[in-house]
Order: C-alpha cells, then structure tokens, then sequence
C-alpha cells in the first residue's frame, strides 16, 4: 500500500513524475524520427498469398495504399487454435479506418493455409484482412518462422509505384506496444500485476477463455533473443 497524501501533495509528486515522463515521450519521438530514417531493401522476391478472394502478391496487399504493417501472426500449418499473444494483438488493433486516412493498410499473416484459421477467425469476430503465406518463402525470409517453429513479429513495408521496400520489423518484447491495454494498465496503482509470474505472459488467455476453468496461457517460448542472427 502506497503512502497516502493529500492532493496537494500528490500533486508536487505527480509534476515530479511528469518531468520523467516528458523525457520518456521526447526519446519516443527521437527513436521514431530514427526509425523512419532507417535504409530500405527493395523487395526483389515475388512472394504469393492466399485470401478469400484468391492469390495475391505482396503489392496487393497494400490495397492501393502507399504503406503495409503485417502482423506475422504464429499459426502453424494444421493448428486448431492461433497464438494467445498474437490475438491479444489483434483484439488491440481496432478500428482500421484511421490506418487508411493516413495510406497505410494493416493486414495480418499466418503460415498456415487460409483454411485452416477461417472458423477461429469467425471464433474471435475479427474482420481485419488476413492472408496465408503457405507454400512461400515470406515467414522464413521475415524472420518469423525457422526449423524450431513459428514466432510473431510485426513488419513494415513501403511502394512507391509497383516497388515495394522492407523499411522496418519488431519482435519479442518490443510487440508490447502494440497491445493497447498495457497502456492502460501502466498507468493504474497495480499495474500489470505479473512479477509474481514465472513468466509475464502467464496470466494471458484467449478473450472468450479467462472465464473456462482449466484454460491455459502461452506457455513457454523458444525465439525470445533469438532476431537478426544472419
């Protein structure tokens, strides 16, 4: 139990803490200026996915938008279920229309054949694109999927016409960004409650399994440490 104070004295303790905060928030902005300084790798591969409406490439999945982010969604060939972490990614995304107005289209892909995850796709009630990359080179060569198995990531692409570049990718413990209810958990007194854990992730289910006893988490996870070894 924390101390407990009078506003007034909360409130020199909070401005204290928006200093730190201000700092956080101009490295943020630095690292993304960087970030989108980074070098591009023109695409030279031909890579073709799977969705309801057939084969495509990867420029088709940019829907006519100048930008892509793919979520590499870890759902392996023959799965009946997807991965917890993952769809806790998915169920953050939202609404896509704010992606759009700023030329970028989001869209998820899986490893698996389109068939295989369309009934837990209904299951979750998402409406987000979301292509299989089976039979292609594109989770290998993205860093998604090796002999050991499939890992999630998230990846970045720009066109400029009918070109298409690998600008960015983000792994492991840097994908928290893109689970929004970690952004508000941070700012509440218990936080995100998982020291006590063997692991962080311990305490993550499916959105329709945290109340069906016996329900499991993530379990164990070989790729943490594992990127940007070629």
């Amino acid at each position: 139990m924390n101390r407990v104070v009078s506003r007034a004295e909360w409130l020199e303790a909070r401005k204290a803490l928006l200093e730190k905060e201000k700092e956080v928030t101009k490295a943020r902005d630095m690292i993304a200026a960087e970030r989108r300084a980074l070098p591009m790798v023109k695409v030279e591969k031909e890579y073709l996915f799977e969705g309801p409406q057939g084969t495509l490439t990867l420029p088709d999945l940019f829907e006519g938008r100048r930008q892509l982010v793919i979520r590499h969604y870890m759902y392996s060939p023959g799965a009946e279920e997807g991965c917890i972490g993952c769809s806790m990614q998915a169920d953050s995304v939202g609404e896509l229309a704010h992606m759009w107005a700023r030329d970028t289209t989001f869209a998820m892909v899986s490893r698996a054949p389109l068939a295989d995850f369309q009934a837990f796709k209904a299951r979750m009630g998402w409406t987000m694109p979301w292509y299989s990359s089976y039979g292609s080179d594109f989770n290998y060569d993205y860093e998604v999927t090796t002999d050991q198995g499939e890992s999630p990531g998230v990846s970045a692409f720009y066109r400029e016409g009918d070109d298409v570049y690998f600008t960015y990718s983000i792994f492991d413990r840097g994908g928290d960004i893109f689970k929004n209810f970690y952004n508000y958990l941070d700012i509440t007194h218990l936080g995100r409650q998982e020291d006590q854990l063997e692991h962080p992730w311990d305490w993550w289910r499916f959105k329709d399994r945290y109340d069906v006893e016996g329900a499991t988490g993530p379990g164990e996870n070989w790729w943490n440490g594992t990127r940007y070894q070629s």
